[in-house]
């Protein structure tokens, strides 16, 4: 069974999980605590983007961890390789660390190019204060979600587990189980779990400095991008697009 987990504090409704985890973190929770909600009133993604997802059709689950001294940064990375594992063989992660199903997905309009590598069905966000000893781990994954019930702007990027709503428990616990391991991977096993699950990767991109082909990442988890003009560069945590299909959210 995992160390993650516990102690849980379920709510049926939250601003946001990660919310409430950071809270207990700041106020001396151990490693471990798991904070779920049924439905969420102010989910949060990367870039201040909302989270949402009807109620009781997706797990929304937030961890405390401790003890991760210098390597805080590689969360991001370990809670990436952890979910797409339990969202299966075909799940691929868009750097930094939104997880990816190809499709076609029923109710979803378009094919899968729309979506470039594939459709959203997880996102991850961490935060914390590495400086204190804790972060938090944030995870929305649609695991019972119709993609019909979403807002519109989302049908042509988002996917789905296609499971049932009383699968949610069943894929917490196995998501526990899974960023329990990642988390205790070397950092070159970890490197290697998640280059294996790129899907960027030979990709056009484009961010805010420029264009370029991804070339994977590097030894501290930043995307490596061969430039148009020649040479490479490395990027840390911000907003990329693939070339010519607008963002893969």
């Amino acid at each position: 069974m995992s160390g993650l987990g516990h102690p849980r504090l379920h709510l049926r409704t939250t601003t946001s999980t990660n919310d409430r985890a950071r809270e207990l973190a700041a106020g001396g929770a151990p490693h471990g605590t798991t904070v779920t909600a049924a439905a969420q009133s102010a989910g949060r993604g990367r870039q201040g983007r909302t989270w949402a997802a009807p109620a009781g059709h997706a797990l929304l689950v937030s961890v405390v961890v401790r003890g991760r001294g210098e390597s805080f940064g590689l969360l991001p990375l370990v809670a990436a390789v952890a979910v797409a594992e339990v969202a299966g063989p075909e799940a691929r992660i868009k750097w930094p660390n939104d997880v990816l199903l190809p499709g076609p997905f029923p109710g979803a309009p378009g094919t899968d190019s729309e979506a470039g590598p594939g459709r959203k069905v997880a996102g991850i966000l961490c935060e914390g204060r590495p400086q204190d000893g804790w972060a938090v781990v944030g995870v929305g994954v649609n695991v019972a979600v119709r993609l019909e019930d979403l807002p519109p702007e989302l049908h042509a990027t988002a996917a789905t587990l296609g499971r049932e709503p009383g699968d949610v428990e069943r894929v917490l616990h196995d998501l526990l189980d899974t960023l329990d391991r990642a988390l205790a991977l070397p950092t070159d096993d970890l490197l290697e779990a998640w280059r294996a699950r790129d899907g960027l990767r030979g990709r056009t991109v484009t961010w805010s400095g420029g264009t370029g082909t991804a070339a994977g990442i590097d030894g501290v988890g930043r995307l490596v991008v061969e430039l148009t003009g020649g040479g490479r560069t490395a990027l840390d945590s911000g907003e990329v697009h693939l070339g010519g299909l607008g963002t893969a959210r």
